[in-house]
């Protein structure tokens, strides 16, 4: 096998970097330009830095390191780096492996510009097969042409088949002394862990938002452009952690700029974003209810280019910090943070209690999925406002138990589209804390409910009450009584009574509730464990098989049964 073949689907970007050196107005974009050419200058990765250099000055190299991380932290570079300081041979050429590379001897120019002939580079995204390891192993038997270690370097690994890895855990194992392997990955959980236990791993994290703003601020100069902080600051959050994303969205940026100060706004723009202080008040005004005000807000975001999607993960970011500063108000005094999350963040997160903010995380959480897959975005998140709006006075689960436990009634009505914002000023939903006013503000049970206009006559006996509810056409509740519930005790507002397994746990809730609804009159009724009389319906039975005709019936019929009994007046 020719191991140039391994490496020859690099020559078109072997030709652009050699390009680059030779052709000094060619443009080059700024995450290749300013790609770390030193340990020192890999930014958020300080225990991978420390740890490879410690490694490479102790003599303690593994034969096989696995990278992991998110797109565009440094996988790929930190893996030039590594093959770099294994090889190079110091400006006098006598130098060993050391972790602050030179840069000028001829190994450490040649893998920078990806021309060296001992490190080889492969792409498993596109090389997933076993004949592609085996071409590519079928050189480690033989030694460097003039560098110190063979070096495979093995992008996207988890995207190799399952017969490529298990051909390349043997070799992995056991590597001649002058080869060394280097796997990037970004689904680290797809590698087998055969593989993950014959190497060294390093999880590259994401980098802070504060690095990368410092990176951008530094970067933004050399290149002769202005940069807002507020758009450094929008630029590094849509990063995500991801220093080649951030550097292409720069790039972008400027471009967009054309010579000119690119501004916070220009930035917000490009990437469709709403404006910070008009999300704090399109969440303020969903919290009140107001859902007219809450829909002109979002019409004018994206009227303004902002993505409906997009408006709702910042809705989600938002619910998440405040969340967060509610709990560790200490987050709030990051001197990073723009002065309106600061300080209308920490009066809004004072207000809303911890069950509102959880509400509204899960409902936002819901509609973004929905949003995503609707055909009309901007739809489904008005559809997400408004929900959200008309859930603001729902009460909280332990305030709804805590009110029906206490009696309370009665409920506040949703608001109405065209409703406004409380004369106060503030936040209605949350002023309390909750989405509800609390239990201390709400009416208080009396001990008698007030009386109907047309109060009905007070039942005398228990039968009287089944007959009452077969009147107020609550048949189901009238046949439970007579077949499934004997009574232990009646008085004037009390029932107590002993149902059957068949019969509903809230049998007696409903009846007392029903009762003190049609009579005026509060009533009580419980369920106790005593015996109790014999069911209405079982009387029934009792009192028809005494009867003289019926009793010569069943007689006269042995085996009969007596299927019910119906009164005369019924007929």
């Amino acid at each position: 096998m020719d191991e140039a073949a391994v490496t020859d689907r690099h020559s078109a970007d072997r030709s652009d970097k050699g390009g680059d050196e030779q052709d000094a107005g060619a443009y080059r974009v700024l995450a290749r330009k300013y790609r770390p050419t030193t340990f020192g200058q890999l930014i958020g990765q300080d225990a991978l830095v420390r740890t490879l250099t410690n490694a490479i000055t102790s003599g303690r190299l593994a034969q096989g390191y696995m990278l992991t991380g998110v797109r565009g932290v440094g996988k790929t570079t930190t893996a030039r780096l590594i093959a770099r300081a294994l090889n190079c041979v110091g400006v006098d050429g006598k130098g060993g492996p050391t972790p602050e590379p030179c840069g000028v001897c001829a190994h450490c120019k040649a893998i920078a510009e990806d021309r060296h002939v001992d490190v080889l580079e492969m792409d498993a995204a596109s090389r997933t097969g076993i004949d592609d390891i085996r071409e590519l192993l079928d050189g480690v038997r033989y030694r460097p042409t003039s560098a110190r270690y063979k070096i495979y370097i093995v992008d996207e690994v988890h995207m190799l088949s399952e017969k490529a890895f298990n051909a390349l855990l043997k070799t992995l194992e056991e590597p001649p002394e002058h080869v060394k392997f280097i796997f990037a990955t970004t689904e680290i959980r797809k590698v087998p862990v055969t593989v993950l236990s014959r190497c060294q791993r390093f999880d590259l994290r994401r980098i802070e938002s504060a690095d990368l703003q410092k990176l951008f601020a530094e970067i933004a100069p050399r290149e002769g452009a202005t940069v807002e902080d507020g758009a450094l600051s929008l630029i590094a959050r849509a990063a995500d952690g991801s220093a080649r994303d951030g550097l292409s969205i720069l790039d972008q940026a400027i471009s967009q700029a054309a010579g000119k100060k690119v501004t916070e706004a220009a930035v917000r723009d490009m990437l469709g974003l709403a404006d910070r202080a008009l999300v704090f008040d399109l969440f303020e005004s969903v919290m009140t209810g107001d859902v007219k005000k809450a829909l002109d807000l979002l019409a004018n975001q994206y009227a303004a280019g902002a993505s409906p999607v997009v408006i709702l993960q910042d809705l989600l970011e938002l619910v998440h910090w405040l969340t967060r500063i509610k709990v560790a108000p200490e987050g709030a005094q990051d001197p990073a943070l723009a002065e309106t999350e600061r300080t209308r963040g920490v009066d809004m997160a004072g207000k809303l209690g911890m069950p509102v903010l959880t509400r509204a995380w899960q409902m936002l959480l819901k509609g973004l999925s929905e949003a995503r897959a609707a055909p009309m975005p901007l739809q489904a998140v008005e559809m997400v406002i408004v929900r959200m709006a008309y859930a603001a006075d729902l009460p909280s689960p332990a305030e709804a138990i805590k009110a029906l436990e206490s009696g309370a009634g009665g409920s506040r009505p949703s608001p109405s589209p065209s409703s406004s914002p409380p004369p106060s000023g503030g936040v209605r939903a949350v002023a309390r804390g909750s989405a509800m006013p609390s239990v201390d503000h709400m009416p208080q049970p009396t001990a008698q409910v007030a009386p109907q206009a047309e109060a009905l006559p007070l039942p005398q006996t228990y039968g009287e009450v089944v007959d009452l509810f077969l009147e107020k056409r609550e048949a189901g509740i009238a046949t439970l009584l007579k077949h499934n519930a004997r009574l232990v005790r009646f008085e004037n507002g009390l029932i107590e009574f002993n149902p059957d397994k068949n019969a509903p746990k809230d049998l007696a809730g409903q009846v007392g509730k029903l009762l003190t609804q049609w009579t005026g009159q509060r009533w009580v009724a419980s369920v106790v464990n005593t015996a109790g009389q014999p069911t209405l319906h079982e009387q029934e039975m009792e009192q028809a098989k005494a009867d003289p005709l019926v009793k010569s019936i069943l007689d006269a019929f042995p085996g009969a049964t007596i299927a019910g009994v119906r009164r005369a007046e019924d007929q």
